[in-house]
């Protein structure tokens, strides 16, 4: 059985600033398993893509067409108490 400390984390994975929003991205997957592609916001809210992905490149690929398409603010949650 895994736990957190067993979590392989992408060089991929990085804060990402775009139109003066930033958000985290976070690659990362268990022995034998594939890449999870995370995104947290400014206020916590976190957003976990369904699936997995072959490589933590396809991962962060799929979230920079999203912010291609969609745009960060796309990414970003409601702030607390709201």
């Amino acid at each position: 059985m895994y736990d957190e400390k067993d979590l392989i984390y992408s060089p991929l994975q990085q804060k990402y600033s775009a139109d003066g929003k930033t958000v985290e991205v976070f690659i990362y997957r268990l022995p034998d398993s594939g890449w999870t592609l995370e995104i947290v916001d400014q206020y916590d809210n976190s957003t976990v893509y369904d699936g997995e992905f072959a490589t933590d490149q396809e991962a962060f690929d799929l979230f920079l067409e999203e912010v291609e398409s969609e745009g960060i603010e796309a990414m970003i949650g409601p702030a607390p108490g709201l």
